[in-house]
């Protein structure tokens, strides 16, 4: 949908509603000032859209909690938190340009027109001018096209597809996670010196885009070191049972699986491999391993003892500073204000929700305006240090953040519930930085930023 489209059904309708008398709705009176949803001189609204319900409410849970706290943080409230690491000093805990931060929030229940339709309804009836959440790449595509539609910047929670910067890339959208092709090529030489080169691999792959890409970054960065792929299926989002699709694995003639699953869709799919007997059998003389792409700390609990020695990658941990030093700085300061807030660490969902309402908090007083052009040109390959993962750009290309991407392994013998995961290695930021129109981001165009007024 065209910007024109949107902005001629609100002259439409304004005209309409002064002829009869009535006051604008938020949305239409915010158009009005020269950009959807421009905030009046006390308060602007934040919208936050996470899975509550269904195969990544953890993860949702996770990130509402975190978001949470930025706004507290942005308002003066608490610690601080990573306001006090980041390079940048824009913001100084009074709001985002003297305004209070308020935020409403919604369950996308892991479903793209529910997140739509959620999204919608934080903009036009809530008056919100930023959305951020998620935990799907299906979802984070659906409300990214809207927000490009609307006028409105949508800073992307977790979404890993290559689609989100890729071929559904906009210029209202902007990604702080990292990407399947990044999982490719940082778990790549990591499995073949643990495993060797010599593997076939059969895959099961959750049915979206996801799925798709994370399945087409692993195979090629697998059989471009010698890995022969076997056999590919597809799963259903809301499978939770998948002993199904496990039982032909080992008459495949494989000796590596791979899960390209997330949430409680891996929770399960893992627990089911296991309990075909897959961690301990034999293939091909060599013994039978499983990979899972990406993990975090929150999947890592609810697979309990299965995930022990399973390979996989993060955007961030929690222990980043702790075990590999300053370079990493902003993580323990962020864990301090997390686990004192809600008793626990904070997962890669919460981390990097948190980071892109600060990112879109500063870019906003930097550019010393709301509106999304002005966002997307404060954006634009800036570079910053302080939140956790490192030096830090976000390439105007295609607004995608590129940082050091990390290879964990779950534990073998952890000493608590949450410290299930060591990291393996970090790959640096060089080995995962790939063009722009490289062939699994190809087919989109960015486009041009959208005021939506």
């Amino acid at each position: 949908m065209s910007n024109s489209r949107f902005s001629r059904r609100g002259v439409l309708k304004t005209g309409f509603l002064a002829s009869a008398g009535l006051a604008l709705p938020t949305y239409l009176r915010a158009q009005e000032a020269g950009f959807t949803n421009a905030p009046g001189p006390n308060h602007v609204t934040l919208g936050f859209s996470v899975p509550l319900t269904g195969a990544y409410a953890d993860e949702g849970a996770d990130e509402l909690r975190a978001l949470q706290l930025a706004v507290e943080h942005l308002n003066g409230q608490g610690d601080g938190g990573m306001l006090n690491t980041f390079s940048s000093k824009a913001l100084d805990g009074t709001g985002i340009l003297g305004r209070e931060v308020r935020y409403v929030s919604g369950d996308d229940q892991t479903k793209s027109d529910v997140a739509r339709a959620t999204a919608q309804s934080m903009i036009q009836k809530d008056g919100a001018i930023m959305i951020t959440g998620g935990s799907s790449s299906g979802t984070a595509v659906a409300v990214q096209a809207l927000c490009q539609e609307v006028g409105i910047v949508f800073m992307a929670g977790l979404t890993h597809a290559n689609d989100t910067t890729g071929k559904d890339r906009k210029a209202n959208g902007f990604r702080h996670f990292f990407n399947s092709y990044m999982s490719g090529a940082a778990l790549a030489p990591i499995l073949a010196a643990q495993y060797g080169k010599d593997r076939k691999a059969y895959h099961l792959t959750a049915d979206y885009n996801w799925g798709y890409t994370t399945e087409e970054a692993i195979r090629s960065s697998t059989e471009a070191m010698g890995w022969e792929t076997v056999n590919t299926v597809l799963t259903p989002l809301t499978q939770t049972d998948f002993s199904s699709y496990i039982a032909p694995v080992l008459n495949s003639g494989a000796d590596i699986l791979v899960l390209n699953h997330y949430g409680g869709n891996m929770v399960n799919s893992l627990t089911n491999a296991v309990q075909f007997g897959l961690r301990d059998a034999q293939a091909n003389g060599k013994n039978f391993e499983i990979v899972v792409p990406l993990y975090s700390e929150l999947m890592a609990r609810g697979a309990g003892a299965n995930i022990a020695g399973i390979l996989g990658s993060q955007n961030w941990d929690w222990k980043l500073e702790d075990q590999l030093g300053s370079k990493y700085s902003g993580t323990n300061a962020f864990v301090q204000s997390f686990g004192a807030k809600y008793g626990f660490p904070p997962s890669q969902a919460a981390h990097t929700c948190y980071v892109q309402t600060l990112l879109y908090a500063d870019a906003v007083t930097r550019a010393g305006s709301f509106a999304p052009c002005a966002v997307d040109e404060a954006l634009a390959d800036f570079e910053f240090d302080g939140m956790g993962n490192g030096p830090t750009l976000y390439r105007s290309a295609d607004h995608q953040c590129f940082k050091d991407v990390i290879v964990v392994r779950g534990k073998e013998n952890p000493e608590n519930e949450f410290d299930l995961v060591e990291i393996v290695e970090v790959t640096p930021v060089d080995q995962v930085t790939y063009d722009p129109e490289h062939p699994q981001f190809a087919g989109g165009a960015l486009g041009n930023c959208n005021n939506g007024a």
